[in-house]
């Protein structure tokens, strides 16, 4: 089997049907779809059964509400494909996209492609970003290329790669489930350990925006959640040798930053205490404005 696709479903029965015949349009028959109902309380449940009913390469995992992140290493724990893409339960596929990617794939640990986004407010279509083909002897070559380019889709987008699953099950590359943002932690660390990484300028995603989505809340939380994969990626990064971390410190700069600049008054106490100074000043060190202010920052939290 080509391809496992994971599809994380909670209480999306609005658009659920449209992501799942566009898994079962494609034109390549080579594929399973691991559904995992992540504790859905609408008719989302409902609608997996009756697909799984009618076509024997969709499967259905049921579990407690755990999150994206919980959902998608579910999906990896029993997926048996080659490679593993990753489907948002609200979105959706072109029908040759299994197609290009089984024509292209030489084995790469991963291969990245463009999507495009259509804004459910207005009913229009954003232009996709297209980055030009290209293959990378490494993923830190691609991450330090690509990773800071303006851009429609946020570079650290899960769905817009295929993974080879043999390479993330060699290398432990799960989702962190007590964090949101699993996203912008999860993909600079599996770069790190890819080899062989290509790209192509195929469009083949339909990122849905929509009102009420749990990426366009703001929260406490989430600012603490930011603060955590910063802290993370330092750990991560820091002892690591061998290459140019410019710009991945540059993106741990940004997701410190993002949160800290972010609180209000009240916030500020809970977000000190869990942001880990001691790495960030290592991050930090070849620009001492940003220590000096934060370390400013740091007293008036405490």
């Amino acid at each position: 089997m080509l391809f496992s696709v994971i599809i994380p479903v909670y209480n999306v029965e609005k658009y659920l049907r449209a992501c799942l015949d566009s898994v079962l349009n494609q034109t390549l028959p080579d594929w399973e779809a691991i559904c995992v109902d992540d504790g859905s309380s609408d008719g989302s449940a409902f609608i997996l059964n009756e697909y799984a009913a009618k076509d024997d390469r969709i499967k259905v995992i049921v579990q407690p509400n755990a999150g994206t992140a919980a959902a998608r290493n579910a999906g990896l724990r029993v997926a048996q494909g080659d490679y593993i893409f990753f489907l948002d339960s609200d979105d959706w596929l072109e029908a040759d996209s299994f197609q290009i990617l089984a024509d292209r794939l030489q084995g790469e640990d991963i291969l990245c492609f463009s999507g495009i986004r259509y804004f459910e407010s207005t009913g229009l279509f954003h232009p996709a970003d297209i980055l030009p083909e290209k293959t990378y002897q490494s993923g830190m070559d691609y991450y330090n290329e690509n990773a800071l380019l303006s851009r429609d889709f946020a570079f650290v987008c899960v769905v817009l790669r295929v993974y080879n699953r043999a390479f993330l099950m060699r290398n432990g590359l799960f989702f962190d489930e007590d964090i949101t943002y699993e996203d912008n932690l999860w993909v600079p660390i599996t770069l790190y350990h890819a080899q062989a990484v290509a790209v192509i300028p195929n469009v083949l995603y339909v990122y849905r925006i929509r009102e009420g989505s749990k990426m366009q809340e703001v929260s406490l939380k989430r600012k603490m959640d930011m603060l955590k994969v910063a802290n993370r990626l330092s750990a991560f990064f820091i002892p690591k040798q061998g290459f140019d971390k410019t710009n991945v410190y540059r993106a741990i700069t940004h997701h410190f930053q993002s949160a800290l600049n972010s609180a209000t008054k009240a916030e500020r106490k809970d977000l000190g205490h869990i942001c880990e100074w001691k790495r960030y000043w290592i991050v930090s060190r070849t620009k001492p404005r940003h220590i000096v202010n934060y370390c400013v920052n740091r007293i008036k939290f405490l």
